[in-house]
């Protein structure tokens, strides 16, 4: 009997550790990917002897990337060298004033001292041991696991209410610290996953104690460097990755997914399908009305979807030595601003924005003396009536004067080259609704069981990882799905019953 066949649609990060997965299982895995290069929104291009990084520049949890090399009985440090980054963060706030967010507790305890006096360094304390408690369980018991029955949500219901996570990001910070910047700080990073830290559920504080005791860390070569290693050993187990290959349609027989339709005609039969594409994409493009299991258009119009993304990239032919390889330049306002980018309809007045510098961590990103730069500012999605033709020149000059005026001085006379993506592009080239650069908001009504689901409803062989399904967005989480899809098919392949998800991995 020949081995069970999957078709992975994407070859993203979530569906290259998907094909990794099944591949290491003995499974006929096909990989089929829209684009000319492996990756997804984890692309990469060069321009002038820079190369730049169009996907995840924030790299945790790298356990995560340990396990998929062992399935293939390999070790991960042979094909790919994470570097670790310190200071995690530099913030600089609209003040002038700047605190640097590290990984040792005293040094971070210090810092806190002596930015905002003794008692908030108390709060520090307490937050920390209390998003250890919510990391505990939020993403060392359930990340991994399906949502694909409502009785899975409400089992864990009384330990999400002990862990108040009916509250905000900020919500939950506010109790522990009083200075307002420090309450950014802490609170920030749902900005990383697509969500606005005012409504989105205090859970997400796990991601602070995930990079405080796993790190933060750079590819040497790049994030794509991670792609590339991953594309390998996928395929050193046998897997099938076909580039410039989009997907038409998911043909559907019998109630359940047959395979997938090329636009060239090309079918692929399948036993699984599994999408890494934007599953409000993919419901509305590639499945038949009877595949749809509730997803009508009406239904997903509904949902709430992350802000958008601007990004500028930059190549100087000087270097700034000062700078951190992460920067968030804050801007006037913060919970005004957020307002403006989920719910409004208007492009804001004003901005923050992320600086990467990878060239601090890998100077052959760059010609020899040179920085390689990337600015990403939030900005509102697709929903918005904003003219991107014009708004998109408007935005980059103003990217440019506020870096010069905060710790790229002269950047301007420096520049060999630049160029820009606004949401435009998540819509038409990443296929993300609205433009959305993570797909759906992490609220609570929209996370776990109410997140799109790992298994398609009405087709229990269509499946799904990435970062609108449950975890959710951000390295960890994208990787984490992948652990979810290889639990949800069973060892025989068959589509039959499955084996019961939560008795083990195959990790």
């Amino acid at each position: 009997m020949s081995a069970p066949r999957v078709v992975v649609i994407g070859a993203g990060l979530g569906g290259l550790a998907a094909g990794i997965r099944l591949a290491a299982r003995g499974f006929r895995v096909t990989i089929v990917e829209k684009r000319a290069q492996a990756g997804g929104r984890a692309g990469v291009f060069t321009s002038e002897g820079f190369t730049f990084d169009t996907g995840p520049t924030v790299i945790t949890a790298p356990f995560l990337l340990d396990e998929l090399w062992a399935l293939a009985g390999r070790r991960r440090e042979d094909d790919l060298d994470l570097i670790p980054v310190d200071p995690f963060y530099r913030l600089r706030f609209h003040d002038g004033s700047t605190i640097d967010y590290r990984a040792d507790r005293a040094a971070m305890a210090e810092a806190i001292r002596a930015f905002s006096g003794p008692d908030d360094v108390d709060g520090y304390e307490r937050f920390v041991r209390d998003s250890k408690a919510i990391y505990e369980v939020g993403f060392e018991k359930l990340a991994d696991q399906p949502f694909d029955s409502l009785w899975s949500m409400l089992r864990i219901v009384p330990k999400m209410v002990q862990l108040r996570s009916f509250q905000s990001v900020y919500g939950f910070v506010s109790r522990y610290v009083r200075d307002e910047r420090l309450r950014i700080l802490l609170s920030f990073h749902p900005l990383l996953v697509g969500g606005n830290p005012f409504t989105t559920t205090s859970i997400y504080t796990l991601i602070t104690f995930l990079e405080r005791s796993f790190g933060i860390w750079f590819p040497r070569g790049g994030t794509y460097a991670m792609v590339r290693a991953m594309t390998a050993l996928f395929e050193s187990l046998g897997g099938e990755l076909r580039t410039d290959a989009e997907v038409t349609e998911i043909s559907v027989e019998r109630g359940l997914a047959s395979g997938v339709r090329l636009a060239d005609g090309t079918q692929l039969p399948a036993d699984w399908v599994v999408s890494n594409g934007d599953p409000a994409f993919v419901y509305r493009k590639l499945l038949p009305a009877a595949g749809r299991g509730g997803y009508s258009d009406a239904r997903l119009d509904r949902m709430r979807y992350s802000m958008g993304l601007a990004v500028v990239y930059l190549g100087a032919r000087r270097q700034w030595p000062e700078l951190a390889q992460h920067t968030i330049v804050f801007g006037p306002r913060y919970r005004e601003l957020l307002d403006d980018l989920f719910e409004g309809t208007a492009m804001p007045e004003d901005f923050s924005l992320y600086l990467h510098a990878p060239t601090r961590t890998d100077a052959s990103l760059a010609p020899p003396g040179g920085e390689t730069l990337y600015a990403l500012v939030p900005v509102p999605n697709l929903r918005a009536p904003i003219d991107w033709e014009v708004e998109g020149p408007t935005l980059r000059e103003r990217i440019l004067d506020r870096l010069e005026e905060t710790c790229l001085p002269r950047l301007r006379a420096s520049l060999a080259t630049q160029s820009m993506v606004t949401p435009v592009h998540f819509r038409d080239d990443l296929l993300s609704a609205y433009g959305a650069g993570f797909s759906i908001q992490p609220i609570l009504t929209q996370s776990a069981w109410f997140r799109f689901h790992n298994r398609a409803s009405s087709l229990p062989n269509l499946l799904f990882v990435g970062a609108g399904t449950h975890p959710g967005a951000g390295v960890p989480g994208v990787l984490s799905s992948a652990k979810v899809v290889d639990r949800l098919i069973p060892d025989d392949g068959g589509t039959g019953n499955a084996r019961d998800p939560i008795a083990g991995s195959h990790a």
